[in-house]
């Protein structure tokens, strides 16, 4: 069984009135969603605290962290995401970009089911954006996060059925030793964690496009498996 509950008001520290009306319509729907005396919600509340990434001795985070989850007490479904890109690092709403875009379209959701936390619960292995390297790629997750957070969250998940490892960070953490020695081969043996409730997906950014074309598997066979139990799981 999952060890897996997520849930989270996405507290932004920003009042209301001062965000942009996509950031606060979003943060509205997540902080009425849950008690204020829930574990979810008090965890929510100190993750958004945490500055481990940019107090850390070696290579600080170079901007002011702004972690982005969503704990759930009633998601059926976790995305265990890689780490917020830019975009969703100014806009504090995960998947906020085309990345989201198309992971919206694999799972066959609206926008508006996917920013339901009755529907899905939202925690990458790092939680805010890792900045970008030499050639203007997204660093990794940062390495604070989840020995500090990840499995404090899951812990007040009981009610998650459903994981949806995206890339191969999350993969590793949710598969362990079951997980094979690279992302591709370990999404071609997705029918294997199937039995566990857990389905790998690659990163969905433009830089996996050609990863699609030359893996049809992943469209033609695993796509409506994820659908059909995306489906079964929200309202």
């Amino acid at each position: 069984m999952l060890r897996c509950k997520i849930r989270n008001r996405a507290r932004l520290t920003l009042r209301k009135r001062t965000l942009p009306d996509p950031v606060a319509a979003f943060t509205t729907r997540i902080m009425q969603h849950a008690p204020d005396i829930s574990p979810a919600a008090r965890l929510s509340d100190e993750i958004a605290l945490c500055r481990l990434c940019r107090d850390a001795a070696i290579r600080p985070l170079p901007h002011e962290p702004r972690p982005v989850v969503v704990l759930s007490t009633t998601a059926r479904i976790l995305i265990a995401g890689q780490a917020p890109g830019l975009r969703v690092q100014e806009t504090g709403i995960p998947f906020n970009d085309a990345s989201g875009d198309r992971l919206r379209d694999w799972l066959a959701v609206s926008r508006d089911q996917f920013y339901d936390p009755a529907n899905f619960a939202m925690l990458p292995m790092g939680f805010c954006f890792p900045g970008y390297d030499a050639k203007g790629s997204d660093l990794p997750p940062r390495k604070e996060c989840a020995p500090q957070w990840r499995q404090a969250a899951l812990d007040v998940m009981p009610q998650i059925r459903l994981v949806i490892a995206v890339g191969g960070y999350a993969q590793r953490w949710h598969l362990g030793r079951r997980a094979a020695g690279s992302l591709t081969e370990t999404v071609r043996n997705w029918r294997t964690y199937v039995a566990d409730d857990i389905i790998p997906l690659p990163h969905p950014s433009w830089r996996n496009t050609a990863w699609l074309r030359k893996n049809p598997f992943f469209e033609a066979e695993l796509l409506p498996e994820l659908r059909r139990k995306v489906s079964r799981w929200i309202s």
